[in-house]
């Protein structure tokens, strides 16, 4: 069993910067493939940003150049850095775990674990 919790959420005005964390337990995170989603209200859930166990990234679209992941496997723990915030980014953000995948996965379904999430809310 793994266990994902996040933090570094909360509330920026536009163009600012948060840190997003999500430490993980297990002593195998080292090959877990890891993503960040989010879940707007009334919306469904969307990949963010993905690494691999080997580093490979992956972004959605309207993020790149914006946020950057990156893992520390000596810390257990997964970071979403994201600046130049934009009121859109707010939503609940969730990390997510993928046991088996030495890739990115980008849907949902492929992950595995899921933390509790963490509410980013960017003001105009």
């Amino acid at each position: 069993q793994v266990h994902l919790v996040e933090s570094g959420g909360g509330l920026v005005q536009a163009g600012g910067s948060l840190r997003l964390s999500c430490a993980a337990s297990g002593r195998t995170f080292s090959s877990f493939a890891m993503g960040w989603f989010r879940q707007a209200p009334g919306k469904e859930r969307y990949f963010v940003a993905g690494i691999s166990g080997s580093g490979r990234t992956d972004y959605m679209d309207s993020v790149k150049g914006r946020f950057t992941i990156s893992r520390d496997n000596a810390k257990n723990t997964m970071y979403l850095q994201m600046n130049s915030l934009e009121p859109e980014d707010t939503a609940v953000y969730y990390c997510a775990a993928d046991r088996f995948s030495d890739y990115v996965p980008i849907f949902p379904r492929e992950y595995d674990y899921w933390g509790q999430g963490t509410q980013v809310t960017v003001s105009a």
